[in-house]
């Protein structure tokens, strides 16, 4: 989808948004390397989180400035708001429960 943004967006919110939709899985990665020091870990997944919000901010933009190549607007938002619950609740989890 963001490749099929105007040609002068493409290396602005176009890579705004693929960085930051591969920035909420490689954060999780990242931080379950470091899962032995529960700080770094959680850093990390508050990271992962705050990346699937600008992933979602990136969505609202692009479908109120080009609405005819967001079909899938609402699929997508409930998808990433889904996630981004997940990530909470295993924040939550790790805060809790994990032993470092």
């Amino acid at each position: 989808m963001s490749l099929q943004l105007p040609k002068y967006e493409l290396y602005e919110l176009g890579s705004q948004i693929r960085r930051s939709a591969d920035s909420v899985n490689t954060n999780i990665v990242e931080g379950y390397g470091r899962r032995r020091y529960k700080a770094d870990f959680l850093k990390f997944l508050i990271y992962s989180h705050s990346s699937n919000d600008e992933t979602l901010n990136h969505l609202e933009k692009i479908f109120h400035l080009y609405p005819g190549i967001m079909e899938d607007h609402l699929y997508l938002k409930k998808e990433y708001n889904n996630l981004g619950g997940k990530i909470n609740s295993f924040i939550k989890y790790v805060e809790t429960s994990w032993k470092s």
